[in-house]
């Protein structure tokens, strides 16, 4: 198979491919799925054709993101999608935890909507300075 790519739209794919692997395997400890590590090293060593040399190093003879692209904004937008997930997960937890983990159909959807979008209007006041956790 091949793919044409300008130069912009490869290296917006060298994101992609970087923040999808990040999302599947930044949390697997020595369980890492390596079919996507393998991808990443292969994409990314499209790099040397095109004289992308910032872009990546070669560590143990593979090819991986280099540590000026890792810590040139990528992590940033990372960042960026983890906390808005984690208020909009939040909120749906504590919506859903306000109806009694009711079983959600079209009778009480409105509500839980209701209910996240007021959480959600919450956090982006105050972020989470106004959530207390009892641990007794």
């Amino acid at each position: 198979m091949n793919i044409e790519l300008t130069k912009k739209e490869f290296r917006h794919l060298l994101d992609m491919v970087y923040i999808g692997n990040w999302i599947l395997n930044s949390t697997r400890g020595d369980n890492r799925i390596k079919e996507y590590d393998e991808l990443e090293s292969k994409i990314f060593s499209y790099c040397i054709k095109h004289k992308m040399y910032s872009l990546f190093e070669i560590v143990d003879g593979e090819v991986v993101p280099s540590s000026e692209y890792a810590e040139g904004g990528i992590h940033e937008a990372i960042m960026n999608y983890e906390d808005s997930m984690f208020f909009d997960i939040l909120a749906e937890e504590l919506a859903r935890r306000d109806m009694d983990f009711a079983p959600i159909d079209s009778e009480n959807y409105k509500e839980l909507s209701t209910r996240i979008d007021e959480y959600i209007e919450e956090f982006e006041k105050n972020g989470i300075n106004n959530v207390l956790v009892d641990i007794s």
